[in-house]
């Protein structure tokens, strides 16, 4: 098991992330063509729109072998819509290579990326990538490493030449260049430090080793007394501090031009960490709440996490799993510990891309996709039945962009929802509901592509054609003063008529009180059979206003007098009595609309704030608290949901897609004059 690698290629859109991947595969004999991106040909871009839009959308996992080790690889998506895909690979990987882009250097999803590869202090090393192209610059981009991302990057390789010039990298650990002689740079060889570059070396190198000595006594003691330290001990040191989160190893070529990448793959096996570097994965028995540490280890008992959903047209339901301790073979059964029912495991699938090998037993430390779990969803964990434990769930973040969506003819509505139910499964931060107000079916995501990538899959994977638009606000109305009112229905038909009599007393709540209603009738006013149907008719009343047709709420009704008819009074009369009764009740008690209010936190670095608050000034906000911590700010806020349609667009084009930003409902507030005016007559 330490000879196993778990890792993940994460950056900013377009760094080059699954040209990368493809090399590794390449190279490492997984594939035996170099898929390019730009060609739509890339083995992970799988998916129909990845080609088309040349961006990853999906994450992919793969498995390659190198020099004896095995490497399980997912490719990230670089796009902020699609953070959910970074945000799960990141919670069951052991390490990270984080891509930059020579010339940009730290881009706005490079931070993104890097605060969630922090949160789940997952061990990284970084590649700078497109050391070939126009505006190149090694040191620049390892400054911004460590000033953006408070980080503390260490150089092992410095390129030879820069930008069209660039030939080759010094090791900085073995002390010897690597040169990319022939044309396509699949062959490196290896060659004397160019003696030019001598002083530039030493001075790279000492840089190295002081920085691996301050994470390690041992060495720090040797560099004060200027004894030899091997290449040996400083390659364990750096592997050390790397899995610690002291150092970032900093490599460099040009995934394109087929250069530097073996380095890469050394600097994965020697520096990031096998599934037994890593702390044991702590979980909690669930009928306990016991803490239980599950150490990777093939004997233990069996434990997994369930971290994708997808479904495959060839074996259908796909659920890939992240096995931390023990052994499953396939075929046997197994417990969902998180929704207590027990599932049997089909086949198990040893994934490469959209491609499937089969694998008879899945062991701690691997990655790999099972067929046959039916109630089994991203988050979940199976684990052996005589030991259940449940592992720490994924949090994703909430959708904040919402769209309502209605099928173009009568035949696509059955399958739309199907479809719709399929793809929520597969992608957690995708939601869906139905509105019981409009009648809209609303669905929910990160971000407009997000949306539009979906819809797009409806109609190619699923055969649904679909028309979306924009939802409405759900506003409600509550009352503002205390009121009395009458409700009386009475109808003399032939034979039996109808007669029902009421008083109410109506008087508003603090806000989440909900509708309360109390019978305070003394004494025999109204038989005790029909104060239940009065209660029913007012309840009904309330769910459609007298303002614009918006639910009531935060209101208390009592019921404090009324009459009745022996002989024509009926349960349905003073049902339309109760609702005749209050709707003049709530007429009487100024009415007035409410909207809901998202409690809104933009993280923004420091140099857009004032465009940050600008915007949110115009959008009927309420600042609530900005903190600074470092180069970034964080806004708090109260906005109108009705001025949030659009924000997070708007957000990524005023701070250059560097701010990032969470919403959530927070409670409903009372509309101003100006805009309630404008609802009512609308």
């Amino acid at each position: 098991m330490d000879r196993i690698r778990n890792i993940g290629f994460i950056a900013h859109i377009d760094a080059g992330k699954t040209t990368v991947t493809e090399r590794v595969l390449f190279f490492t004999g997984r594939t035996y063509k170099i898929g390019e991106v730009h060609d739509g040909t890339a083995v992970m871009d799988w998916m129909a729109q990845e080609k088309e839009r040349g961006i990853t959308i999906t994450a992919a996992a793969t498995t390659c072998e190198w020099k004896g080790y095995r490497i399980n690889i997912i490719d990230t998506p670089g796009h902020v819509d699609f953070t959910a895909e970074v945000e799960r690979s990141l919670r069951v990987l052991d390490g990270g290579v984080v891509v930059f882009d020579a010339v940009s250097g730290v881009q706005p999803q490079s931070e993104t990326v890097w605060r969630q590869a922090d949160k789940y202090h997952v061990p990284r090393i970084c590649f700078i990538n497109k050391m070939d192209r126009v505006g190149a610059n090694f040191q620049r981009t390892i400054d911004m490493i460590s000033d953006r991302l408070s980080a503390n990057p260490v150089a092992v390789q410095i390129p030879v030449g820069e930008e069209i010039s660039f030939v080759g990298v010094i090791d900085l650990v073995e002390e010897k260049a690597i040169m990319f002689s022939d044309e396509g740079g699949f062959i490196p060889t290896e060659a004397p430090i160019p003696e030019e570059m001598l002083e530039h070396v030493r001075g790279y190198r000492d840089r190295l080793v002081e920085k691996v000595a301050e994470t390690d006594d041992i060495l720090m003691s040797k560099y004060l007394d200027e004894k030899p330290i091997s290449k040996e001990e400083i390659k364990q040191a750096i592997r050390r501090a790397t899995i610690k989160n002291l150092i970032v190893p900093v490599l460099c070529g040009s995934a394109l031009k087929n250069k530097g990448i073996q380095g890469m793959l050394d600097a994965v096996c020697e520096y990031l960490p096998s599934p037994l570097d890593v702390p044991p994965v702590s979980g909690i028995r669930p009928k306990t709440g016991e803490v239980v540490f599950m150490k990777a280890d093939e004997s233990a008992p069996f434990s997994a996490l369930a971290f994708k959903v997808m479904t495959d047209p060839h074996v259908g339901r796909l659920v890939y799993l992240r096995v931390y301790s023990g052994q499953m073979k396939a075929g046997t059964a197994v417990y969902n510990s998180t929704k207590a029912t027990r599932e049997r495991m089909g086949r198990t699938l040893s994934m490469h891309a959209n491609r499937r090998e089969e694998t008879e037993v899945i062991s701690a430390g691997d990655i790999a996709a099972a067929v046959g779990l039916k109630n089994t969803f991203t988050g979940d964990t199976i684990c052996s039945e005589g030991s259940p434990v449940i592992l720490e769930s994924i949090r994703f973040p909430e959708p904040v962009v919402s769209v309502a969506i209605e099928p173009k003819t009568k035949m696509d509505q059955e399958k739309l929802i199907d479809s719709l139910i399929k793809l929520s499964e597969e992608d957690p931060t995708f939601r869906i509901k139905v509105d019981d107000e409009t009648g809209q079916t609303i669905m929910s995501g990160m971000g407009e592509l997000h949306l539009e990538v979906l819809v797009e899959r409806l109609r190619s994977e699923f055969q649904v054609a679909a028309n979306i638009g924009r939802p409405k606000v759900s506003y409600r109305e509550t009352i503002t003063e205390p009121a009395r009112a009458e409700g009386r229905f009475i109808r003399q038909t032939g034979g039996h008529g109808q007669f029902g009599h009421v008083w109410l007393e109506l008087e508003p709540l603090e806000r989440n009180a909900g509708i309360q209603f109390e019978n305070k009738i003394r004494g025999a006013a109204i038989p005790k059979e029909y104060i239940p149907s009065v209660e029913k008719g007012v309840r009904e009343a309330l769910e459609t206003g007298v303002l614009a047709g918006y639910p009531v709420i935060d209101t208390k009704i009592s019921l404090v007098d009324g009459s009745y008819h022996p002989v024509d009074s009926s349960e349905m009369a003073f049902k339309m009595a109760g609702s005749i009764g209050v709707k003049e009740g709530v007429r009487k008690a100024k009415a007035v609309l409410l909207e809901p209010i998202m409690e809104v936190e933009v993280v923004t670095p420091e140099e857009f704030l004032g465009e940050v608050l600008g915007d949110l000034g115009g959008r009927r906000s309420r600042i609530r608290n900005i903190d600074g911590q470092g180069a970034l700010q964080t806004v708090q806020a109260y906005v109108p949901l009705a001025e949030t349609f659009g924000y997070i667009t708007t957000l990524r084009s005023l701070t250059q897609g560097r701010a990032s930003q969470t919403m959530e409902f927070g409670h409903y507030e009372e509309v101003p004059q100006a805009v309630a005016l404008e609802l009512v007559k609308g």
